[in-house]
């Protein structure tokens, strides 16, 4: 089963598709495949969600100590039938918290759809989960705003179940056709020859990937995904004088 609640440390990086490769060369006496996808690899298409005056996207940009975003997640190719996760994720600092929950994607459709007050009759997992996201989307006046969709490939730690490492490749954004059933097309938002690497632990890195990561010069260098999208979606409806996130090699 999915784990529903839980909390971790992210350091993100930005590199590059060469120290990609001689990274997961030198990482591979400690790590395995995730167990999920094909030697741990697999598509990822999320409907993020925004409120008109972009009230998620300035926290973000702003990097505001305590930030969140509300996320609508499948996997893979999907259908109504599918299994989504429906999740609100907070940050303070580097620590993450998520709380999220299953829920059949055309159940997700129908709560985004209908206005009643009641949410006796959704088919979900985590019935409480659905009210903090419910409280979340009232409050926040939030829509369904853009797909961000990705290549991802994860490892976890032979030795260290709480550590993760995941590789985003082909990152691209949509804002027309929000329709997570219909596929992770869109248009590329962060320079193809980069890759966005993230170290995902309960308390700190160890040591040995700490010097991996040295020898390869990976910095840690954080674009955030759902900015940049934003930008590149929306670009004449932001203020003038927004400095758009670096997403390009060589972070010039």
């Amino acid at each position: 089963m999915a784990i529903e609640i839980f909390r971790r440390r992210e350091q993100k990086y930005l590199i590059t598709k060469e120290q990609y490769q001689e990274l997961i060369m030198q990482i591979a006496p400690y790590m395995r495949s995730d167990k999920f996808g094909i030697d741990g690899r697999y598509t990822v298409s999320t409907l993020y969600f925004e409120s008109s005056d972009h009230k998620i996207y300035f926290e973000t940009k702003n990097k505001l100590k305590y930030r969140q975003k509300l996320r609508l997640r499948v996997y893979n190719d999907t259908d109504l039938n599918s299994t989504a996760f429906f999740e609100v994720k907070q940050k303070h600092k580097k620590v993450v918290n998520k709380r999220r929950m299953l829920i059949p994607l055309h159940e997700a459709y129908r709560y985004l759809d209908e206005k009643e007050d009641s949410l006796d009759y959704y088919e979900t997992s985590n019935p409480q989960v659905l009210k903090e996201i419910d409280y979340f989307r009232k409050l926040y006046q939030l829509d369904p705003e853009m797909v961000v969709s990705y290549d991802r490939h994860a490892l976890h730690c032979t030795d260290d179940p709480d550590l993760r490492i995941t590789f985003d490749l082909n990152l691209r954004c949509r804002k027309d056709n929000l329709l997570l059933e219909h596929g992770p097309h869109g248009v590329n938002f962060i320079d193809d020859d980069l890759v966005v690497l993230e170290v995902k632990v309960n308390d700190s890195v160890p040591l040995w990937l700490t010097r991996i990561l040295q020898n390869i010069n990976c910095e840690q260098r954080s674009a955030s995904k759902f900015c940049t999208s934003l930008e590149l979606l929306k670009n004449e409806a932001l203020p003038n004088g927004i400095v758009k996130e670096n997403v390009l090699v060589g972070g010039i």
